[in-house]
């Protein structure tokens, strides 16, 4: 028995020095979609035009190689249809971006890889968590693929990406970041008794903010944000004209702008009323510790998202207003799954 304790005391160790890895991989994760953001706004996303995994991750280091990466963008639709005549020194801030955007891509595979690795071969994993790593690992990997289909979709005649395929990369984004910040939640969280009528609640929460960001993900594909920069209505109306207008009717939830930033809108209104909703219920409970604060946190990051939101239309899309509203999504979102694994983990 005295020989237990040390044990478990060591096995603690381990598994809490995997939570703070992990914690710190979603917070890099968190930059990385911030960054995303900016590059997606600043219209950078298709100054590289070809993938090279490993080969490029050198930038251009001399006036011939910039002037040799400007001759290719040229050859594409974004050059001639929509950027003609450029400077050199305007391609090189879109470039930057993009470099960086695709760099963090795979500082983000080394600093999981290597300490993968290291926990692996000193045997501190625990039983079971394995798997879920290496789950991980390949929906990183997949991530990186997913976001080359994605640029080579505003590579040909429409020098946009398909919005599709931006909602899916961001989404498989949120969806791996998701899964890390649940499984560090797991690792360092003590079972504490908590009410659990509220645990659907939570869970369809989580559920409809993940969705909401993918609808943000719509809006963003399509440019849908600039088409009624005002609110609380859409240009003269709170319900505008031409809503659901194409044929099939359905397909206007996808590739119609008007109806696309109304949807994203009433999305907004319902999540709002449904935060407040649970967060008076669960106050209401004798909810405890950590999860009360989350429940705050919850809260508090609506409200901001909310502002952020809205000063991104009145204020016609500035880069650093809307792409704080993109992350903001996903802080609601990690405030969400934390009152959620909160209630999952309570002790019965």
């Amino acid at each position: 028995m005295p020989q237990a304790a040390p044990a478990l005391a060591l096995e603690d160790q381990y598994r809490r020095q995997i939570a703070y890895w992990l914690f710190f991989c979603a917070a890099v994760i968190f930059g990385m979609i911030l960054l995303g953001g900016v590059t997606r706004l600043t219209n950078s996303g298709l100054s590289m035009v070809d993938w090279k995994p490993l080969m490029g991750m050198i930038p251009p280091m001399s006036e011939a190689d910039w002037e040799h990466m400007f001759w290719k963008y040229q050859q594409f639709p974004e050059y001639q249809k929509i950027n003609m005549g450029m400077s050199l020194e305007a391609f090189k801030s879109i470039f930057m971006y993009e470099y960086l955007h695709r760099m963090l891509g795979r500082l983000i595979g080394v600093i999981f890889i290597l300490p993968f690795l290291f926990f692996y071969f000193s045997k501190r994993i625990q039983a079971g968590l394995t798997p879920k790593l290496i789950l991980m690992l390949i929906g990183g990997g997949c991530q990186g693929l997913l976001g080359w289909y994605m640029v080579k979709s505003g590579l040909v005649d429409k020098p946009d990406v398909s919005q599709y395929r931006l909602s899916a990369h961001l989404g498989a984004a949120v969806l791996i970041y998701s899964f890390i910040l649940w499984t560090a939640f797991s690792l360092v969280s003590p079972k504490t008794k908590q009410p659990i009528q509220l645990r659907k609640f939570a869970y369809s929460l989580s559920g409809l903010i993940f969705a909401m960001i993918l609808s943000g993900g719509l809006v963003a594909g399509t440019k849908a944000g600039y088409a009624y920069p005002t609110w609380p209505l859409m240009g003269d109306s709170f319900i505008p004209p031409g809503l659901y207008s194409m044929a099939p009717a359905w397909l206007s939830a996808f590739e119609d702008i008007t109806t696309i930033q109304f949807n994203h809108r009433i999305f907004a209104y319902v999540i709002v009323a449904l935060v407040l909703t649970f967060a008076a219920k669960a106050l209401k409970t004798d909810i405890q510790g950590p999860a009360r604060i989350g429940i705050f946190a919850l809260v508090g990051f609506l409200i901001l998202q909310v502002t952020l939101g809205i000063s991104t239309l009145i204020f016609y899309m500035p880069v650093p207003v809307a792409a704080a509203h993109q992350v903001g999504a996903v802080a609601l979102l990690s405030a969400s799954l934390f009152v959620s694994h909160s209630l999952a983990n309570s002790a019965e």
